[in-house]
């Protein structure tokens, strides 16, 4: 297994400040707990890193919350487990972020997802070798030389939105990027949903 997910690839400027939204965190941990507990997110012990994000719209309208770095092996989440995203450059490959915790090294991917369509309002990040095993090249899939976290990723979900069903699905599977999955839609709910249901 080759997994690279928890490096942060992209440029970060991280700004350390208080809690972005107590409120917005603890209804992300209702989702997040409900994609930790079906093994979705959570943590490689062997290399030591988190797998699995969620973030939200969340604040100006090219601003989100998504989950902080390293934090997929935590079972509960709290407003400290969270960094505001405030500005990115997905062409110069980089972000800008301020709360308790640096944004998961997916957040350039998030970033350009949302940067879609305003219609997105959540974008959830999972891992599971069995359903990525099933879905590779059946749902909507990135090119399996394109790795996560980078510039290519991003641009490749602008592909997959115009050339395929992840428009109207709001499901795909990353290619290059080993147990890798995203699901997107007008509420966290839902996307987390969309994904649940995967397991059935």
């Amino acid at each position: 297994m080759t997994i690279d997910e928890g490096y942060i690839k992209y440029n970060s400027h991280w700004t350390p400040g208080p809690a972005p939204s107590i409120e917005a965190a603890h209804l992300m941990d209702k989702s997040r707990y409900r994609l930790f507990a079906a093994g979705l997110i959570g943590h490689y012990p062997e290399l030591n890193i988190g797998f699995g994000n969620i973030s939200i719209r969340f604040g100006a309208p090219r601003q989100f919350l998504i989950t902080g770095t390293q934090t997929g092996s935590l079972e509960r989440t709290n407003e400290e487990h969270y960094a505001l995203v405030t500005s990115y450059d997905i062409e110069r490959n980089e972000v800008s972020c301020t709360g308790p915790v640096q944004a998961s090294s997916e957040a350039l991917t998030h970033a350009a997802i949302y940067e879609l369509t305003t219609d997105i309002k959540a974008v959830v990040h999972v891992h599971s070798k069995a359903l990525w095993d099933k879905y590779l090249d059946k749902l909507p899939t990135t090119g399996s030389e394109i790795a996560y976290g980078t510039p290519e990723m991003a641009f490749e979900f602008q592909r997959l939105y115009d050339e395929t069903a992840f428009r109207s699905e709001g499901l795909a599977v990353m290619g290059g990027h080993e147990e890798g999955l995203i699901s997107i839609d007008k509420s966290l709910q839902r996307a987390t949903a969309k994904v649940l249901d995967l397991l059935d």
